[in-house]
Formats: structure tokens, sequence, C-alpha cells
């Protein structure tokens, strides 16, 4: 398993933040990368809530296995192609540079594609893309939450 991280300070409340993330159904207000997505479960929030995500020609469907109100979000990422075994997203939300109201925003993708070496330099590989999608990502929150401020 291969794993890649990328942390952003948003100068907002981690509550702010975490309503952000846990609006789950609505992902495709604030990433960059996502053209649609929509809720495939009645259940809203926490660990068994389940969103499809459109972003050009590949969908993929994001099932929440943590949920921590406030502080943690993690969800195992579907559809995707064969090679991939495990893709799972985790957000982590700490206290910031100590001032008020900044909150640190981390995060991390872990992708197994299998034991051999082989399998092993192709998730090394991928974490490339990841970490470019998870800065991404991480800004998408900081704008959103900005833009909104105003």
């Amino acid at each position: 398993m291969s794993e890649t991280s990328a942390t952003l300070a948003i100068p907002t409340s981690a509550a702010e933040v975490w309503a952000v993330l846990a609006d789950f159904g609505e992902i495709a207000r604030w990433a960059p990368i996502v053209d649609h997505s929509c809720l495939l479960s009645a259940q809203r929030e926490g660990v068994g809530a389940v969103r499809r995500i459109q972003s050009g020609r590949r969908t993929v469907v994001e099932r929440v296995v943590e949920w921590v109100d406030g502080a943690r979000l993690s969800y195992v990422v579907e559809g995707l192609p064969s090679a991939i075994r495990t893709l799972r997203n985790t957000w982590q939300l700490d206290d910031g540079d100590g001032s008020a109201g900044s909150t640190l925003v981390t995060l991390t993708s872990s992708v197994d594609v299998g034991p051999r070496p082989p399998q092993k330099l192709v998730a090394q590989v991928l974490t490339r893309p990841l970490s470019k999608v998870s800065h991404q990502m991480l800004h998408g929150v900081d704008y959103h939450l900005r833009k909104a401020a105003r």
C-alpha cells in the first residue's frame, strides 16, 4: 500500500470546514475536479453514507467507512480500474497554528494494488496524481469557505 498526504491551514473554524465535508452529497459545490455528485443512500451522513461522483467521463461511488464528527472522515472509492484493489481518502481536521479560527486540514490517500513488486511500483506511480488531486481538493474547500465568507 502506498500513501500520500497533503495539508493546508484554512483560516476558519473546524466547525465550518466540517460542515462542508459533512454535506457528503454536495462535493461538486467545492471540489474543482467533480462535475456532478449525488447521494445514493438515504443516509446523508455517518458511516454507510454513499455518494456518486462524476469527473469528466469517470464515475465512481464513495462509501463512508469512518466518521468522527468535526474531526475525521474516511471513504473508500469504488468503480476504479480493477488493478486498484482499494483507494481510501481520509480527511483529518486539527487545530491550526494556534490562532483562533484556523484549521489544519489533511487529506491522505491510500492506494493498494497488491503485494508484488511490480504492483507496489504501480502504487507509487499512482501517488503522484493522487497528491495533485489532494491539493486541488484542499484548495477547493478553502476557496469555497472564503467565497462564502464574503
